[in-house]
């Protein structure tokens, strides 16, 4: 069967919540009684390491949230700024688009909570979201556990709507969206690339939204 016939699909939970009153640490510990999805794909059999990970989808009129739980051998934490080069440490991400965009966002986080934000048709046609966009955007990172075998770490996100600059959405609720979420760290010692929704490629390559799954907002 072909991989692209075999797209994942998931519900996102509706919290309901004042994000600007409760903050961050509220949609974390919200998080943790929703559920969890778990990323179960190593596309590309040269990097056949897999870290433990799953996620989870909320939403309010407002904001998307999500939260990665982490278990791998090891982290790496180097890009401290906005738009940094996330992907080389250990990164989760959320890529996503909207009917009609003529594009998709990509969001990547590194285990500190620092990001890049691009939006675009392809690969290498991409452009960074101004800087007073990403200024909605915030999260929460944190090591659960750090043991000789390996280390546990999560991350929590909080995307208001308002930064999908390049779209026309108003209330989330009764719509969808397609998306996948991946998990890189290109310049840790093991490198490796895994997704929710499979991919299809000759080498590793997260920018291909014909592979997205569907998120559902009910």
């Amino acid at each position: 069967m072909n991989i692209a016939q075999v797209k994942e699909k998931l519900k996102a939970d509706f919290l309901s919540l004042d994000f600007k009153q409760e903050g961050i640490k509220k949609v974390s510990s919200l998080m943790d009684g929703t559920r969890r999805h778990v990323m179960k794909f190593a596309p590309w059999k040269e990097y056949a390491y897999m870290p433990h990970v799953s996620f989870s989808v909320g939403y309010s009129n407002d904001y998307i949230f999500l939260k990665y739980f982490v278990k791998e051998k090891e982290i790496r934490a180097h890009a401290n700024q906005l738009q940094g080069s996330v992907w080389e440490d250990s990164c989760v991400e959320f890529f996503v688009s909207f009917d009609g965009d003529g594009g998709y966002y990509n969001f990547e986080f590194n285990c500190l909570g620092n990001f890049l934000a691009a939006f675009g048709p392809s690969k290498t046609e991409r452009s960074f979201l101004e800087k007073e966009v990403m200024k909605g955007i915030v999260t929460l990172a944190s090591v659960i556990r750090h043991e000789i075998e390996d280390i546990q770490w999560e991350l929590t996100a909080a995307i208001p709507v308002s930064s999908f600059v390049h779209s026309s959405i108003g209330n989330l609720q009764g719509t969808s969206c397609n998306a996948n979420f991946y998990k890189c760290g290109d310049l840790l010692s093991d490198p490796h690339f895994i997704a929710w929704s499979n991919i299809e490629s000759a080498t590793p390559n997260f920018h291909l939204p014909e592979y997205f799954g569907s998120v559902e907002f009910n």
